[in-house]
């Protein structure tokens, strides 16, 4: 079944063309093409996601824009993308960050790798961790309309909750259990 704000797209205007790097089963580069392309064909792709933390251990999730062409205003992981090619799941992570929350990061943890499959949108992805940051986010008003910190019970309460709010990935990572292990 499909997530009840995939379909919503109140876009002002269209995202710009995002290439990708079109890869095999074991992760070997194919070719490169714009992303939506790949997607509706279901092709091999990767994609990075990356939590950050408060200094009190409270997990900071993006707002998305209402213009987003996938999961228009639901909440998301502090920032996700897709690996551009020639770059390395490390090299998106931190443009990611920085791109989406305004943050500079040098350090981060691989928390754990997803094989592509139909779950994961065919991507192969690289959840990282940025850990604790005394920095404050600054959401790119391009691509989010906000975001905040949340403790375990938030979060909690918004999966389970008001789940048509929150994006499959946030939901699948919640219930997974690793966004709040020590």
């Amino acid at each position: 079944m499909a997530h009840p704000r995939q379909a919503q797209k109140k876009r002002s205007r269209p995202d710009p063309v995002e290439f990708v790097e079109i890869v095999d089963r074991s992760e070997r580069p194919l070719l490169v093409m714009p992303r939506h392309t790949a997607q509706a064909q279901h092709l091999f792709m990767r994609s990075v996601l990356v939590v950050v933390y408060s200094p009190e251990h409270k997990l900071y999730l993006q707002h998305r824009s209402e213009r987003k062409s996938a999961f228009p205003g639901c909440w998301d992981l502090s920032a996700t993308g897709h690996i551009l090619p020639g770059e390395s799941r490390f090299d998106a992570a931190t443009r990611e960050v920085e791109e989406e929350i305004g943050l500079q990061v040098s350090q981060l943890k691989e928390v754990l790798r997803l094989p592509a499959s139909p779950q994961t949108n065919f991507e192969f992805v690289t959840l990282y961790s940025a850990g604790r940051t005394q920095q404050t986010p600054q959401p790119n008003p391009a691509e989010l309309q906000g975001g905040g910190f949340f403790d375990p019970d938030e979060v909690d309460c918004l999966c389970n909750q008001f789940t048509e709010y929150v994006t499959p990935a946030l939901y699948y990572f919640w219930r997974l259990g690793v966004l709040f292990s020590k």
